[in-house]
């Protein structure tokens, strides 16, 4: 094999591996960004999620915290 066939083999084979490598990052990073935009959607799901809980919360403590409820729970433990 003379020299000049011999770089040229190695530069394809270079070129190639290069190739192959770009792509499968690519691929990483399609999937690193589809995968972080339903992140974001779940956390903000769960945020609505949580400030509603939090609200109803409140509430009840409300109720139980009155004194309305109070006397009815004694009148009915009577």
């Amino acid at each position: 094999m003379s020299g000049t066939t011999m770089v040229v083999v190695i530069v394809c084979v270079v070129s190639g591996v290069l190739y192959k490598m770009y792509n499968r990052y690519l691929e990483y990073k399609s999937q690193t960004l589809n995968e972080s935009k339903t992140d974001h959607e779940e956390n903000n799901q769960l945020k609505i999620q949580i400030n509603t809980l939090t609200e109803r919360v409140q509430v009840l403590e409300k109720i139980v915290t009155d004194e309305g409820y109070q006397v009815q729970k004694d009148i009915k433990n009577l």
